[in-house]
Formats: C-alpha cells, sequence, structure tokens
C-alpha cells in the first residue's frame, strides 16, 4: 500500500484541493454559481450521420469562453444498422458520457475524502432491442433495458470505504442521475 501522507498532497487524483476548496466556499456562500447551463449543436450529414459540436456553456455566473474551439464529435452506425462506421452511434456515446461521468464523480468525492486512487477502469454494457427504435413492436422501449458498469479501482483505503465510495457515486453522477430518472426531453421545430 501506498504511503498515506499523499493526502496532504496540494493534489489529489490530479485535483487541485485548494481550488476544489475555493469552489465550494463559493458555492456556499452563493448558490446561484452553480447553475449552469451545458449546450451541444447537431447538424445532419446524410443517412445515419451526424455531427455534433460543443463549445460554449454558461456557468458560475457567466458564459464561459475558455474553449478556443469546438470539440466535434461524429455520429454514425455501424452496417447492420445501414452506416459505415463513420463514428460510435449515439447509444454508444450515452455510455461514453456515462464512464466519463461516473469515474469523474468517483475521482471528486475520492479526493474529498483523501482516498488516492491509484488505478481506475470502466467496462459498459447495454442491450438494445432495435424493434423499438424500427417501431415494430410499440411495446419494446428504444432505449437500454439495463446498463451495466464493472470498475476496477485500486485506492489506498479499506475496502469498506471503497465501496461506500462506489455507492455514494451513482446518485451524484449527473449523467447516472438523467439516465436513471425520468427528465423531460421537449422537442421543438424553430422556423
Amino acid at each position: 500500500m501506498h504511503d498515506k501522507t499523499m493526502r496532504a498532497a496540494p493534489t489529489v487524483n490530479g485535483l487541485d484541493m485548494q481550488a476544489a476548496t475555493a469552489t465550494i466556499a463559493a458555492l456556499k456562500a452563493n448558490p446561484e454559481l452553480a447553475q449552469f447551463q451545458f449546450r451541444a449543436r447537431n447538424k445532419w450529414i446524410d443517412g445515419g450521420v451526424n455531427i455534433s459540436t460543443i463549445r460554449d456553456f454558461y456557468g458560475a455566473g457567466r458564459e464561459d469562453d475558455s474553449r478556443a474551439t469546438d470539440f466535434t464529435f461524429t455520429n454514425g452506425e455501424p452496417p447492420v444498422l445501414l452506416g459505415n462506421n463513420e463514428g460510435a452511434n449515439p447509444v454508444e456515446f450515452l455510455l461514453h458520457a456515462l464512464a466519463g461521468c461516473v469515474t469523474t464523480t468517483t475521482v471528486l468525492h475520492a479526493a474529498a475524502r483523501g482516498i488516492t486512487i491509484f488505478e481506475l477502469s470502466t467496462e459498459l454494457e447495454g442491450e438494445i432491442d432495435v424493434q423499438g427504435l424500427l417501431g415494430l413492436d410499440d411495446s419494446v422501449s428504444p432505449g437500454y433495458r439495463e446498463i451495466r458498469i464493472k470498475m476496477h479501482i485500486e485506492a489506498d483505503c479499506s475496502d469498506e470505504d471503497l465501496d461506500e465510495l462506489l455507492a455514494f457515486t451513482p446518485a451524484h453522477s449527473p449523467v447516472c442521475t438523467t439516465v436513471c430518472r425520468p427528465v423531460p426531453v421537449k422537442v421543438e421545430r424553430v422556423r
């Protein structure tokens, strides 16, 4: 096991603990700063191909302009779903988003608890019945029936502390809680 004196380091799990403490204090003093609006823009190209760009967002009481360029993501489909593997498909991107958010949430809350993570990796899988997507059977949901996250984690804490952290994480991961509860999605035509 690694030396526990690492807990006193200015960073834990790559996170600046002084900045984290200052951020938490600012949010406690002014909860309005916790309101964020994230945005994505998408353009259909052809067939199952469309491209999403992400750049700007609102947070901490202002529009954020820290990103010099767009993040671009190509959504595609495999040949069996009428595509040419132009990119991961949207339900695979959902797994990517879920993995990233659960990982980041775990790292953040481990650091807050003084737990140093040495290794962390996840594998996600879920099943979809495409009869729902294609409208072939109205009793079949077009979404995932279940998503399983297998997490390998090594840290400088007891198994009990690790189990407690992993039980806490899903309920505080924004993507996980969005997927696990009904969230209204409104589609409106813009003219």
